[in-house]
C-alpha cells in the first residue's frame, strides 16, 4: 500500500482556525476515506500521511465530501426561526444529493425541537429544545451538540468557550455561517452537490496555502482575529472580514474532536463547568500584558505532537486529556505548566500552544495565542508543589479588589514558576520564585491578604535548585537558620523568623485577633531599611536574653549553615546585593530545618578576606555560648546599641574592654569608621557563626591563643 505525505502549509498551530483546520482534515480523510491516515505536527505545518495522493485528497474533499451536520436549533440565528437568514438551510433541505442526506434527516429533527417556537428560545424554552436534543439525537449530529455544549447534574447548560454560547459568539452565529459557507463551495440543486467552479482554488489556498483572490465577506468569529476585519485591518482605515469558505468549514468540523463534558474537579466546592481538554481559568502569568483583560472564558492549551498518530489515537488523547498533579486535575495556567513539567499529561505531546480567550475590540472574544509551552521534563519541578496551595489561596485574595500591590505581586511569582518550569533549569530562576514569595509576604505582614498564611514549608531540596555559589546565598541561609538553639529532632527553637512576621505557636500560622493581626512587640523587621533592620534583630535578642537572666546573643545556625568570616567581610565592604539577601532568607526561614542534613548547604569557597580587627572585636562580645572553657564572653548590649547608632569609636572601646577582662589580648584599644560602615558592622552581627568560625576570629585578634583554642 503506497502512503503519500503531504505537507499541509495552510494549517499552521496559529492562529486557532488553521490548527483546527489541520484536526478537521485528519478527520474528515479517517472517518471517509482512507481510516489508515495519520497526521502530526513539524516545523509549524501538519502533516498528514495518506493512501491518498494530492489530487485524490483535493478530490475527495471536492467531490465525497459528506459535511457534519452541525445545526444549533436551541439559538437564534440558527436559521431554525422566521426571522433568520433561512437561505442556506433552505438550500440544503431541497438537496437531493446522497452526501447531504444526514444533514437533511438532522434538520428534521431541528425542527422537531423547535416546532412550537415561533422565534428564538429563552430560558425554560431553550432547556426544553437541549432536553429534546439529548433524548432524540443520535446520527452524526449529536457529535456536534457534545462539543458545543454540557450538562450539570441539574441539567444546566454550560459552554465550553472553544465554541462560544453553544455554536454562538455575540452576533455571530456559528452553525448558520457554517451552512452558508458549505452552499458557497457547493451546487446543491444539483444530483450529487458537485463543487462550483472556485471551489478547488480555494481548497488549494486553504490546504496548501497557495494563494487565491476568491475570499468571501463573512464573520469568522474568534478563531482567527487577524481576519475579523475593523479599524487598522488593511488598506485605509477600515476593512472587510475576509475568510476562506474552506477555513470556516473544515474549523467547525475539526472542533467536533473537543467534546466537553460536566465536572466540578475533584472539588466538592468549585462550580460545575464545562470541562473542556486541556481548558483551565485564564491568568495573566506567563505573557506580556497589561493584566487588565477581561478573560472570563478562560485559557485552552492545544497540543501539538511529532508522533506519526491516527484518528483514534487522537481521539483517545482528547478524551482523557485532563492534565492532573497526583490525583488532583488542574485549573490554574501554573498548574497546567507543573503539570506539563512533570509529564503530568498524555505522553505524545511535544508542546502546547497557549490560547486565551480575551475580550477585546469592544465585548468580541478572540482567541489569542500567549505562547508555545514546550513538554519537557524538570527534574525540580516537584519543588512547587510546596507553594502550590498558599499560591491558590494568593490568588483568590488577588482576584477579591485588593491593593495594586498584591495583583502585581501575585503575578510576578506566577510569572517566576512560568519561567522556571518552561526554560532550563537555572538558579536565578529558582531564585526569582522564592523572592517573589518573599514579595507577598512582606505585603501580608502590612495586614493585606494574610489569611493565606505566610509561605508555607519548604522542603531543603530548594537550596540545591537556587545554590549559585553566590555569597548572598550563604548570607541568606545563615540568616535563615538562625534560631535560638536546635532541638534534639532538628527543629529549630525560637527562629529569628519571629522577628520578621506575629507568627502563632508552631511558626506556621499568622497570629490574629478580631481578624486583624496581632501587633506582636518582637516583630521588628520593617520598612526603615535592610541595615536597620539587621540590627534591630540583634538589639531585640539582646534584650530578650537580658530580660531571661541570660548574657547570650541566641542566634546559632543549622548545621554547615553558619556564616563564614570571608562573606562577613563581603558584606561588611558592601560587596553584596542586600535586598537580594533578604528577600531570599525571608522566603528561606520557611524551610524544614527538621529535614535539613549538613550535606545539603553550599559548600564555602577559601576565606580570602577577613574583616576588619575592630569588627571581630564587637562579634566576640556577641556569642552565643562560651568561646571554650577559659573564655566565656558576656555579651553586652552597650556595644551593640553604639555601633549601630554610629558611634564606633566608643563601641569598639567598650567590646576591647570586656575581650581584655577574660584574657583576650587585642592589638588595638578602638577603632573608627564612617556612619555608614558602622551600621553595617551592626547589622553583620545578626548572622550567626559556628564555634570554630568565632575561635578563628578569636586566633587572628589574639595570635597567643591559636594553640590553646585549637587543643579546647
Amino acid at each position: 500500500m503506497k502512503m503519500h505525505l503531504h505537507v499541509l502549509n495552510g494549517c499552521a498551530p496559529v492562529p486557532l482556525a488553521n490548527y483546527l483546520k489541520a484536526l478537521g482534515v485528519l478527520r474528515l480523510v479517517a472517518e471517509q476515506a482512507d481510516p489508515n491516515a495519520r497526521g502530526w505536527w513539524e516545523n509549524d505545518r501538519f502533516h498528514l500521511l495518506s493512501t491518498l495522493s494530492r489530487e485524490e485528497l483535493e478530490t475527495f474533499f471536492l467531490e465525497r465530501y459528506e459535511p457534519t451536520p452541525i445545526i444549533a436549533p436551541w439559538n437564534g440565528g440558527s436559521g431554525f426561526f422566521a426571522k433568520d437568514n433561512r437561505e442556506a438551510i433552505k438550500a440544503i433541505q431541497r438537496s437531493s444529493a446522497p452526501r447531504f442526506a444526514s444533514f437533511r434527516r438532522a434538520i428534521e429533527m431541528g425542527e422537531l425541537a423547535t416546532k412550537d417556537l415561533k422565534s428564538k428560545p429563552e430560558k425554560d424554552e431553550k432547556l426544553r429544545v437541549f432536553r429534546f436534543c439529548l433524548r432524540y439525537w443520535r446520527e452524526r449530529h449529536r457529535d456536534w451538540l457534545d462539543a458545543a455544549v454540557s450538562f450539570d447534574p441539574s441539567g444546566k447548560p454550560i459552554y465550553p468557550s472553544l465554541l462560544g454560547t453553544g455554536g454562538n459568539d455575540g452576533r455571530l452565529e456559528f452553525t448558520n455561517n457554517y451552512m452558508q459557507q458549505i452552499a458557497s463551495l457547493f451546487d446543491l440543486q444539483s444530483e450529487t452537490a458537485g463543487p462550483r467552479p472556485n471551489a478547488r482554488r480555494l481548497l488549494c489556498d486553504s490546504l496548501w496555502a497557495e494563494l487565491a483572490d476568491d475570499l468571501v465577506n463573512a464573520a469568522i468569529g474568534q478563531f482567527q482575529p487577524g481576519s475579523a476585519g475593523g479599524a487598522n485591518s488593511g488598506t485605509g482605515f477600515d476593512s472587510k472580514s475576509l475568510v476562506n469558505p474552506w477555513d470556516f468549514v473544515l474549523m467547525l468540523e475539526g472542533s467536533i474532536l473537543f467534546a466537553t463534558r460536566a465536572t466540578r474537579r475533584f472539588d466538592p466546592n468549585a462550580f460545575t463547568q464545562a470541562s473542556a481538554p486541556f481548558a483551565v481559568r485564564s491568568h495573566a502569568a506567563g505573557f506580556a500584558s497589561a493584566g487588565s483583560e477581561n478573560a472570563q472564558r478562560g485559557e485552552q492549551w492545544m497540543p501539538l505532537w511529532r508522533q506519526p498518530a491516527m484518528l483514534a489515537d487522537l481521539v483517545a488523547l482528547l478524551g482523557e486529556a485532563r492534565a492532573q498533579i497526583g490525583r488532583q486535575l488542574v485549573s490554574r495556567p501554573v498548574d497546567m505548566v507543573r503539570a506539563v513539567s512533570r509529564l503530568g499529561v498524555a505522553r505524545g505531546i511535544d508542546s502546547f500552544v497557549r490560547y486565551g480567550y480575551l475580550e477585546r475590540n469592544g465585548l468580541s472574544t478572540l482567541a489569542v495565542p500567549l505562547g508555545r509551552i514546550p513538554v519537557r521534563y524538570h527534574p525540580q519541578g516537584y519543588l512547587i508543589d510546596d507553594l502550590a496551595g498558599w499560591m491558590d489561596r494568593i490568588n483568590r485574595a488577588a482576584r477579591d479588589e485588593p491593593p495594586a500591590r498584591l495583583i502585581h505581586a501575585e503575578r510576578r511569582l506566577a510569572d517566576a514558576v512560568f519561567a522556571a518550569l518552561t526554560h532550563d533549569p537555572s538558579p536565578d530562576r529558582w531564585q526569582a520564585i522564592l523572592l517573589a514569595a518573599a514579595d507577598i509576604e512582606v505585603i501580608q505582614a502590612s495586614g493585606t491578604a494574610f489569611e493565606a498564611g505566610p509561605i508555607p514549608p519548604l522542603r531543603p531540596e530548594w537550596i540545591q535548585a537556587i545554590d549559585d555559589g553566590s555569597t548572598e546565598l550563604r548570607l541568606a541561609l545563615a540568616l535563615a537558620s538562625a534560631a535560638a538553639d536546635y532541638r534534639r529532632n532538628g527543629s529549630p527553637d525560637d527562629p529569628v523568623r519571629h522577628h520578621f512576621l506575629p507568627l502563632a505557636a508552631g511558626g506556621r500560622r499568622f497570629q490574629t485577633a478580631e481578624k486583624r493581626l496581632v501587633n506582636d512587640p518582637r516583630v521588628v523587621v520593617s520598612g526603615r531599611g535592610g541595615l536597620s533592620n539587621l540590627a534591630a534583630i540583634v538589639e531585640r535578642r539582646l534584650i530578650e536574653a537580658e530580660q531571661a537572666g541570660q548574657r547570650r546573643l541566641r542566634l546559632v545556625a543549622a548545621a554547615g549553615c553558619g556564616a563564614s568570616l570571608g562573606d562577613l567581610a563581603r558584606f561588611i565592604s558592601g560587596a553584596v546585593d542586600l535586598d537580594r539577601l533578604l528577600g531570599l532568607a525571608r522566603a528561606l526561614m520557611a524551610l524544614r530545618w527538621n529535614r535539613w542534613l549538613r550535606e545539603m548547604a553550599p559548600i564555602l569557597p577559601p576565606d580570602q578576606d577577613v574583616p576588619d580587627e575592630s569588627w571581630l572585636a564587637l562579634r566576640l562580645c556577641v556569642l552565643p555560648w562560651p568561646l571554650d572553657e577559659t573564655h566565656d564572653i558576656p555579651a553586652d548590649e552597650r556595644v551593640v546599641r553604639l555601633i549601630a547608632s554610629g558611634d564606633a569609636a566608643r563601641a569598639v572601646e567598650a567590646a576591647c574592654r570586656r575581650l581584655r577582662s577574660v584574657g583576650i589580648r587585642l592589638p588595638i584599644r578602638t577603632g573608627f569608621t564612617d556612619q555608614r560602615t558602622a551600621r553595617r558592622w551592626a547589622a553583620a552581627l545578626a548572622f550567626p557563626i559556628t564555634v570554630g568560625t568565632a575561635r578563628r576570629a578569636a586566633s587572628i585578634s589574639d595570635p597567643s591563643l591559636k594553640k590553646g583554642l585549637v587543643h579546647a
